[in-house]
């Protein structure tokens, strides 16, 4: 209602979103706007306005100001996130800049809101040099008490995750990193397990070299895997190609302990994992060469990597990014519950330790429910949020970062 009032619908208009074609919900949807800001107090009267402004909300100010960790006491700060892009990288669509990116951060907001009770702002910023950026989010810091980088292209991303987390004291988390990689580590800890392997039996292959594949293989070798190979364009990242990133460089340094080297289909041979974060298409033939039991976790979207039919015929475990298959590996699994514990604490950052904790229990979650349709809960499983919560809260105050 109070975004028909400040920005009705034109009659003139036809279809939505201004032309005359025919409705469609999603525009229906989105008209206005997916969310808004919702006073927490009455202003009913002069004295509930004395106290939610002047004068009374100067005692408030004065007292931030002496003691200034009241503020995450007296103001929203130690409850919100800042959604933050350049609209670089957005959800498969690529850099489409920040307009076109902000339905997307609204619906992250707003996932944030429905699975981990945390209230989100989006920020689409109108930036995309390094320094820009980080000073922007920088300055903007001391609103929020959680900052989550979203759809910013490698490899600046990472260079702006590492230096914005040296510069505040509140959890920097690229989520196209981090949160997928905690999903993707869940579930393959409960496939190894239902086929009856830990994660140090397993050597898995990872297509795509872009934040989510490095920090995947980055949160793998932390829990344990026997080994894994990262490909990019030109096959595997191995330290005798001269034409690597200086990230590149770094994941060849802890990646492929078999020293493997030439293309994606050469190193799934005997592999007993795929986790797919880069989209194409993987033949067939190079499918069949995986061993027994193989694990398949495909998840570009909208069009896996091996689509679901092919998969099946070789892998006892398969899963995907989309939600009209099971083992939808989906990053709202993570995110809510991760910054949700971080807040509850106070935390300063988000450690290693605390992703790792995340995976652990958001694959207990339905550790008593395994079966191949089943190795990672539903988003809509109540029990996701409150466990990841918890053991992210339990181990930021092992790691020394929580402050309460």
């Amino acid at each position: 209602m109070a975004a028909e009032i400040v920005n009705p619908r034109s009659e003139s208009a036809g279809g939505e979103g201004g032309t005359d074609e025919p409705f469609d919900p999603a525009f229906a949807l989105h008209r206005g706007g997916k969310m808004a800001v919702v006073a927490t107090v009455p202003v009913r009267d002069k004295d509930d306005l004395s106290l939610a402004y002047t004068p009374g909300v100067a005692k408030v100010c004065s007292a931030i100001a002496e003691q200034p960790e009241l503020v995450h006491d007296y103001t929203w700060k130690s409850q919100v996130v800042a959604v933050v892009t350049d609209g670089s990288a957005v959800l498969g669509l690529g850099d489409i800049g920040p307009e076109a990116s902000l339905p997307v951060m609204e619906g992250k907001a707003i996932l944030f809101k429905q699975f981990g009770g945390v209230d989100a702002v989006p920020l689409a910023l109108d930036c995309r040099d390094v320094d820009e950026l980080v000073d922007t989010v920088a300055r903007l810091a001391p609103s929020f008490g959680g900052i989550n980088l979203e759809d910013i292209s490698a490899p600046r991303c990472f260079e702006v995750e590492r230096r914005l987390q040296e510069r505040v004291d509140i959890p920097v988390f690229h989520d196209d990193q981090h949160g997928t990689a905690v999903v993707t580590l869940a579930a393959l800890r409960n496939a190894a397990k239902l086929t009856g392997r830990g994660l140090g039996d397993l050597r898995a292959v990872i297509s795509g070299a872009g934040a989510a594949g490095v920090a995947i293989a980055r949160i793998l070798i932390e829990a344990g895997i026997g080994d894994v190979a990262v490909c990019d364009r030109k096959g595997i990242v191995s330290a005798d190609r001269d034409d690597l990133t200086d990230v590149k460089r770094e994941l060849a340094g802890f990646t492929n302990k078999a020293g493997l080297s030439g293309s994606l289909e050469s190193a799934l041979s005997g592999a007993d994992v795929f986790i797919g974060v880069s989209g194409g298409t993987i033949p067939e033939p190079a499918v069949a060469t995986m061993a027994k039991d193989a694990l398949i976790f495909a998840m570009a979207n909208p069009t896996p990597e091996i689509h679901p039919d092919v998969a099946h015929k070789y892998a006892a475990v398969v899963a995907t990014g989309r939600s009209d298959f099971p083992n939808q590996i989906n990053n709202v699994l993570a995110f809510p519950g991760i910054f949700a514990g971080a807040l509850q604490v106070r935390a300063s950052r988000i450690t290693e330790g605390m992703k790792l904790a995340a995976a652990e229990a958001l694959a207990a979650v339905v550790a008593d429910e395994l079966s191949a349709e089943c190795v990672i809960p539903s988003p809509f499983d109540e029990r996701v949020a409150p466990a990841v919560t918890a053991a992210v809260a339990a181990a930021a105050r092992r790691d020394g970062v929580a402050r309460r």
